[in-house]
């Protein structure tokens, strides 16, 4: 699978120290004119990234820093600045670094890959949505069981209204049946939402 920069289709502006760069259709940083008729612009080189099985072809200014680098990757790759972490022959490279004072040039290899502490942040993140997803099923099936058994004592009132003898046991059996849906409400392990959801079913 290969991902190029070049899928940029609108011009990106950005702030990096004192200049003001942007970013051209094609992927290309560059710096932005001063005025009318001024078409000075710094010597530009394109430089390979590679993440995992994605690859990307990034131009930008020779002079620009491992930071300027990282903020044109988050507009192609999602990942933030400070969630990003630049190698460049084998050495994890600092912000504050400039690309060509420590040999990147034209068609050079820079690997880029996620901080392991963001990884395992969006990681935990992820697994708690899950787990609060599988909560609220869990307490919509109880739910619908409840629902259904009150169904049944509707019915069970109406018939004992209109004179209808109502069995003991019936009714024992309806009972025991609304306690097991009880239990398994308050077996559901939930947080957040899922467990207001739950405390609400409890109550009703």
């Amino acid at each position: 699978m290969r991902k190029s920069a070049s899928k940029s289709t609108e011009t990106r502006e950005f702030n990096y120290r004192e200049i003001d760069w942007e970013l051209r259709p094609g992927g290309m940083l560059v710096q932005k004119m001063g005025g009318v008729g001024d078409g000075s612009s710094r010597p530009m080189i394109k430089i390979k990234v590679s993440h995992g099985l994605c690859h990307y072809d990034i131009a930008v200014p020779a002079q620009s820093t491992f930071g300027d680098l990282k903020k044109v990757l988050a507009h192609e790759t999602g990942l933030e600045s400070k969630e990003q972490r630049l190698l460049f022959k084998g050495k994890e490279k600092e912000d504050d670094e400039y690309l060509h004072m420590v040999g990147v040039s034209d068609m050079s290899k820079v690997i880029l890959f996620e901080d392991p502490a963001s990884k395992a942040r969006k990681l935990e993140e992820m697994k708690r949505n899950q787990d609060s997803l599988k909560a609220y099923e869990a307490v919509a099936r109880v739910r619908a069981e409840v629902d259904g058994l009150c169904e049944k004592a509707v019915a069970l009132e109406t018939n004992f209204r209109g004179g209808t003898k109502i069995a003991e046991k019936e009714l024992s059996v309806l009972i025991e049946l609304l306690m097991i849906q009880l239990l398994k409400l308050d077996s559901i392990e939930a947080d957040g939402q899922a467990k207001v959801q739950r405390k609400i079913e409890v109550n009703l």
